[in-house]
C-alpha cells in the first residue's frame, strides 16, 4: 500500500512539473497589452509590453493614488516583475492596496498575452 501511494505521489508530480513545462514553453502572444485594477482611490491604469518569451516592459498609466505612499508601489513593483519575470515579488509595506492593484493590473495584462 505504501508503495502505491509513493508511485501516486511520484505520478502526480511528473505530471504538474509536465504541465508546467507546457505551459511556460507556449510563451506569450506579443504586443502592448493594458488592464487596471481597483486601487484605493480609484482604478489602476497599466500598460505591458511582451514578447513571445518575455515581459519586456511595465508602465503604470494612470492612477489616483495618494502621492508620496503610492511612489513605491508604483515604481518598483513594475520594475522588479520585469526583472525577475515573475509576479510574486513583495508588496511595500504601508502602499499595500495600491502594491496588489498595481499586481493584479499587470496580471490581467498578461492574462490577455496568453
Amino acid at each position: 500500500m505504501k508503495k502505491i501511494k509513493i508511485m501516486l505521489a511520484l505520478t502526480l508530480c511528473l505530471a504538474m512539473a509536465l504541465t508546467g513545462s507546457f505551459a511556460l514553453a507556449a510563451g506569450y502572444t506579443a504586443g502592448t497589452y493594458t488592464a487596471e485594477a481597483a486601487g484605493n482611490n480609484g482604478p489602476v491604469k497599466v500598460s505591458v509590453t511582451v514578447t513571445a518569451d518575455a515581459i519586456a516592459e511595465i508602465v503604470v498609466t494612470e492612477h489616483a493614488e495618494t502621492a508620496g505612499l503610492s511612489d513605491a508601489p508604483i515604481k518598483n513593483i513594475p520594475a522588479e516583475i520585469v526583472e525577475y519575470q515573475s509576479l510574486a515579488v513583495d508588496t511595500i509595506s504601508g502602499a499595500t492596496n495600491t502594491s496588489k492593484a498595481v499586481l493584479n493590473a499587470v496580471e490581467a495584462a498578461i492574462a490577455q498575452a496568453g
